[in-house]
């Protein structure tokens, strides 16, 4: 995936990870980025700030999707690459409400879902295009404190590797992007056992992972790791399952002082 004279749009580009993934293709020459976010004046502020257009949709809702999709493709150009970025934490464990479950599944997997749904048919139609979802580290190794975030990112996860799965040989590329902590808004709340628990590798620059995106892209890599560690993460939770549950159940009583 080069990112070169491209259409790209950007969910959740108004903060971020999202603003720093559309700065970075810009750099990279991309010919439109479109920043998307559900906050009208996120949105605005990075399209004055890098010059790109910029559209408000709530990515948890099909219409929105298909709304962005088809103004942007009758407007601009076909979209060559689609970041499904939009993220949201809700849900701290079985006990939250519903609405923050639901509001989990529809932002962090449904619109991964709509997304894939109105792109895939479009980019088979004219030769193939790229996906790119962002999950996180808590989709491969769970999320202390973050129930439904850890669930969600699980399915993001599985729903990719779907992707790549069925629809690899008609051209579609995917790529599921996996980071620890991130300087971002969703990791400011240092006191949180989640973000404690992220952190511990260190926080990295929201600029430091929109490089090491690209340079996957550019090999057309499915699983994008910004933190080496997690790749051992990985490792030992498959070689040990109930070693890694039992190391990360004492994890959460350190993290949230219960005995």
């Amino acid at each position: 995936m080069q990112i070169g004279d491209k259409i790209i749009v950007v969910t959740g580009g108004g903060s971020g990870i999202g603003k720093a993934l559309i700065e970075r293709f810009q750099r990279e020459g991309a010919s439109v980025v479109v920043a998307v976010d559900v906050n009208a004046d996120a949105a605005s502020a990075t399209a004055a700030q890098l010059g790109c257009p910029a559209m408000v949709a709530d990515v948890s809702n099909e219409a929105d999707v298909v709304r962005i999709i088809d103004e942007i493709e009758n407007t601009i150009g076909p979209i060559d690459l689609f970041c499904s970025n939009a993220g949201v934490i809700a849900g701290a464990s079985e006990q939250s409400a519903n609405e923050e479950w639901e509001l989990s599944w529809g932002v962090n997997v449904m619109a991964h879902v709509y997304a894939a749904r109105h792109m895939i048919p479009r980019m088979i139609s004219r030769g193939g295009g790229h996906l790119l979802n962002t999950a996180s580290a808590a989709g491969l190794l769970n999320q202390i404190g973050g129930a439904a975030y850890g669930v969600s990112k699980h399915a993001a996860v599985g729903f990719a590797e779907w992707i790549a799965m069925t629809y690899a040989h008609r051209g579609i590329g995917v790529s599921v992007l996996c980071p620890q902590a991130v300087r971002t808004a969703m990791t400011a709340d240092a006191e949180q056992a989640g973000t404690m628990a992220a952190t511990g590798d260190g926080m990295m620059e929201p600029e430091q992972l929109a490089d090491i995106v690209v340079e996957h892209l550019q090999r057309d890599a499915f699983l994008i790791l910004t933190h080496e560690e997690v790749h051992t993460y990985m490792q030992r939770k498959a070689s040990d399952y109930d070693r890694w549950i039992g190391g990360m159940n004492r994890l959460h009583q350190r993290l949230t002082g219960e005995s």
